[in-house]
């Protein structure tokens, strides 16, 4: 009864104030109004109000008072203030009393006044709000619980004016939105205001006060969920580990901090965290053994962050992994990681249908875990991990890919020298890039661990460290053993070198003049000497002497494919392709048939089939170029400095003076070329196209013993599609290119949907090479029924395929075509 009397005393004063508001003219009175009213929020000792009208006035009329003050914005009583009262009477009750509902009022005002000074003057309000810490004490209020029980749909409400005040100011306010509310000040504004919640939660817990988190964790999940968690958790993070590394009440608070956090926010907030935390022994003291308690935590943890995911860097990776391997209750949990990521590591259909950046992700994690293992743990799963090695470089040796294969020597080589089993370990013969030398860098783990901020600030430091440490310890021992004494006895500094500096290489026998000596000392000489000079004049007589070359071009060629380096000459390979070359420019249609038909015989290896590709491929290029005479370039120069002696004898040469003047004093904003243009010239390539292209389109689909095309010989594949695409780019303007055009697409329709994806580039490579050579009218007559079909494909290429190169190749073919259809339609009107 008391308290409904209560009630209603308060609730008829704040109604007498509201009719002296809106009814009086006298400024004394307006002022003596909004006095009363700050009444009930001072905090002092009671004087004209009573602690529990102060109460019930928070409770049930704060909210009804600025939504009063905000509609009688423009009233005459607001105008009769000053500027000092008006900010003293009139904004002071939007910085007192509960925080919530003024962040309520004042963000539904400014969202329903419009571009005004009402609206500046709001929003200057809000302003003052988040500059005087009212965030931090709303966050507390909700800590110590001592606000109304509130409905979960005003909870809701809240968190979203909270979380998303940047937005609706910006919609609200552009283009004249204020600094303070764009996201890169106000969400670390927010993430100061929960930390100083926390920081009052851990002296409220010291102090024997019981407090909840729930709502910080809900603000917390709500703001990471939208996007915002690297501006609040850069914030937060660093001051989270700092405090828990020695408080155990702040451990406690963090844990319970991550535990309230909702299941459908937990994984935009753990993703967060290990990206902005320093190492993994701050993340430990974060969240401690949150991943054995709650289940979507360890998904991601254990899952998504390994194998879904593989957007971050590899110091998340070592952040989660060493997170895992810290705690002797969490390490079960790192077995369980290294065995999912090793069964995906060694998975040929992953290794076939993931990306290469996917494909490094994962080989990263393997080896990080690998490293992280305890001897003992390493005996227990030594035959998984075996199984896992030999199944997984198998399937990485097996791409036609460099860096896949290159990817597999490296982690073989890695877990092979981890397990040390019976002392034996891989070695494979690559060439070592950044990529490869940071996997081999993640099987020595970092050690320490304080400071972190050191260790964030520069990961790469200690792998570059372990990786200069030993050649530096060699070059120190070496320096070491050189100043020895001992070492002096044995010097032969003393003894002054002979100057060979013009000595020559002594030839035991001339270089052949003659193409067929070059052959019968291919075939028949057991002399490196001889078959080295041979092999180096061949390239220079063959172009030399076409009759004669025509003659033994394919007996010359038979001879060069099957030639192998048994005295081991310097630059053998390029010196047979070099040769090959020439012999296929020279003689096109007799060498080319010889080596099209060769291509899919039998008792060839995969290089030779290989080499037969380059070959064609290069000599087709040098066909389709003009020839070029070489000119003698003193002869050039003198014809333009042909000048005579005397000028007066020649009538002609004042004028040239005068006429060479007005040109260099005379600007022009286009100027001409200033040379004769390029003689055409017959392109050699158009009339042998089909040669060297309908040959290859023959057997594809005929297995043989030691070669499946469209089998297991990926490679083979991938590059005789890219060549047939490189012919058919060629033969541009040539009378074949429609012919060839409609022979390839039938060719590659049959592949496009291929597991390899140096096959499928090749496919795509042919497809633009079509578009770009074949005529548009070609395009629309031949092509008609299959336009539609092609499009489809490549969109659905350049959208879903895991390879970039196959996207960006489908791209660019769905360009050319549109841009053939366009200019064929735009011919036709």
């Amino acid at each position: 009864m008391e308290s409904l009397a209560l009630n209603t005393e308060v609730r008829l004063a704040v109604a007498q104030c509201f009719r002296t508001l809106t009814t009086s003219t006298d400024t004394k009175d307006v002022i003596t109004t909004l006095q009363t009213l700050h009444s009930y929020l001072d905090e002092g000792p009671e004087g004209r109000t009573t602690s529990v009208q102060r109460a019930e006035f928070r409770r049930a009329h704060f909210t009804r008072t600025l939504q009063f003050l905000v509609s009688n914005i423009q009233a005459d009583w607001l105008r009769s203030l000053t500027a000092a009262q008006r900010t003293e009477l009139w904004d002071g009750l939007f910085l007192k009393g509960p925080p919530e509902q003024a962040l309520l009022v004042l963000m539904e005002g400014i969202g329903e006044l419009r571009a005004s000074t009402n609206l500046d003057h709001l929003v200057s309000i809000t302003e003052k709000f988040l500059q005087s810490g009212r965030l931090a004490e709303l966050l507390w209020s909700y800590c110590l619980e001592t606000g109304p029980s509130d409905s979960p749909q005003l909870r809701e409400t809240l968190l979203g004016r909270i979380v998303a005040l940047p937005d609706l100011a910006a919609n609200r306010l552009h283009p004249k939105n204020k600094p303070l509310f764009l996201p890169q000040q106000y969400h670390p504004l927010l993430a100061t205001a929960m930390l100083t919640a926390l920081e009052r939660t851990c002296q409220a817990l010291k102090d024997g006060t019981d407090c909840s988190l729930t709502f910080v964790a809900q603000t917390l999940g709500k703001v990471c969920i939208q996007g915002h968690s690297g501006l609040v958790l850069a914030v937060m993070a660093p001051r989270l580990s700092a405090c828990t590394r020695s408080d155990m009440v702040w451990q406690r608070v963090c844990w319970k901090l991550l535990e309230n956090v909702p299941q459908q926010w937990m994984e935009s907030v753990l993703t967060g965290l290990v990206q902005a935390v320093s190492g993994p022994d701050a993340l430990g003291r974060i969240i401690g053994n949150l991943v054995l308690t709650n289940k979507k935590a360890q998904y991601v943890i254990t899952h998504k962050l390994l194998l879904l995911q593989y957007k971050y860097e590899t110091r998340v990776l070592r952040i989660v992994l060493g997170y895992l391997a810290a705690d002797r209750e969490r390490r079960p949990l790192l077995i369980q990681v290294l065995r999912s990521v090793s069964q995906a590591w060694a998975n040929p259909s992953a290794v076939k249908h993931t990306s290469l950046e996917q494909q490094l992700y994962v080989s990263k994690a393997l080896l990080l875990s690998v490293s992280l293992l305890r001897d003992s743990e390493l005996q227990e799963l030594c035959s998984e991990l075996l199984q896992c090695m030999l199944g997984g470089m198998q399937s990485h040796l097996d791409s036609s890919v460099v860096r896949i294969r290159r990817m597999g020597m490296v982690v073989g080589e890695c877990l092979s020298s981890r397990m040390d089993i019976n002392n034996t370990k891989l070695k494979f013969e690559y060439d070592q890039d950044e990529e490869s030398q940071e996997l081999l860098s993640l099987m020595t783990p970092i050690a320490g661990d304080e400071p972190e901020a050191e260790l964030a600030n520069g990961v790469d430091s200690p792998r570059e460290t372990g990786e200069t440490t030993p050649s530096t310890h060699n070059v120190s021992s070496q320096n070491k053993s050189n100043t020895e004494p001992d070492s002096d006895l044995d010097s032969d500094d003393e003894l002054t070198p002979y100057d060979m500096s013009g000595d020559q290489e002594k030839m035991e026998a001339p270089p052949p003049r003659y193409l067929r000596d070059c052959l019968e000392t291919l075939i028949s000489s057991e002399d490196a000497v001889r078959v080295e000079l041979s092999l180096r004049a061949a390239e220079g007589l063959v172009r030399k002497n076409v009759f004669a070359t025509r003659e033994i071009s394919v007996q010359l060629t038979k001879v060069l494919l099957h030639m192998e380096d048994k005295y081991s000459i310097n630059s053998f390979l390029s010196l047979r392709q070099a040769t090959m070359v020439a012999l296929t420019v020279t003689d096109s249609i007799s060498v080319t048939q010889y080596l099209t038909t060769e291509f899919y015989s039998l008792n060839y290896s995969l290089r030779q089939r290989l080499d037969i590709l380059e070959v064609l491929a290069l000599a087709a290029q040098e066909l389709s170029k003009p020839i070029n005479e070489k000119r003698n370039p003193s002869m050039g120069i003198a014809a333009s400095t042909d000048l005579t002696l005397y000028p007066g004898d020649n009538p002609v040469h004042w004028r040239q003076v005068v006429e060479k003047r007005i040109q260099s004093k005379t600007k022009r904003i286009r100027k001409g070329s200033t040379q004769p243009p390029a003689e055409a010239t017959p392109n050699r390539y158009a009339p042998v196209a089909g040669h060297f292209f309908f040959p290859l389109l023959s057997n594809y689909d005929k297995p043989q013993v030691t070669f499946d095309l469209l089998g297991g010989d990926h490679l083979v594949l991938g590059r005789l599609i890219h060549t047939l695409g490189l012919f058919m780019h060629l033969a541009i303007n040539a009378p074949i290119a429609a012919q060839m055009g409609c022979a390839l697409l039938d060719f590659v329709w049959s592949v496009r949907y291929h597991v390899d994806q140096m096959v499928r580039r090749g496919v795509l490579f042919a497809v633009c090479s079509v578009f770009l050579s074949m005529p548009s009218q070609n395009l629309l007559v031949d092509l008609s029924d299959q336009l539609f079909e092609t499009r489809t494909w490549l969109a659905d290429v350049a959208e879903e395929d895991p390879d970039a190169d196959c996207r960006n190749l489908a791209v660019q073919s769905l360009v050319l075509l549109d841009k053939s259809l366009k200019k064929q339609l735009q011919d036709q009107h």
